[in-house]
């Protein structure tokens, strides 16, 4: 499994735009055979704030997701949305074990 976390800040006045967009993204995501889990979450006490938390079956799942037209919509849409450019951290999982996924 790989784990990756993106981490954006996004401009207030873009919140809501960013929800929705971010949510159709993650819909279409978890369709995708190489996604075990897309969830969004957003900061309680700065909702400007979102974590993309990603969950892929293999190494190259990442790039397969990059290359869909819903991911690459989604990229496009947000990018003027962005008060600061987006970070990401990679891990691996640690337990429970991956197996089942």
């Amino acid at each position: 499994m790989l784990i990756v976390h993106v981490h954006a800040h996004v401009k207030p006045e873009f919140v809501e735009a960013f929800r929705q967009a971010t949510i159709e993204n993650a819909r279409e995501s978890v369709k995708e055979p190489g996604v075990a889990r897309f969830d969004v979450i957003q900061q309680s006490d700065d909702p400007t704030r979102f974590i993309l938390v990603e969950v892929y079956r293999t190494p190259e799942a990442p790039a397969q997701h990059k290359e869909t037209a819903h991911y690459q919509r989604w990229r496009d849409t947000v990018a003027e949305m962005m008060a600061e450019p987006r970070t990401s951290v990679k891990y691996t999982n640690v337990f429970p074990p991956d197996e089942g996924w």
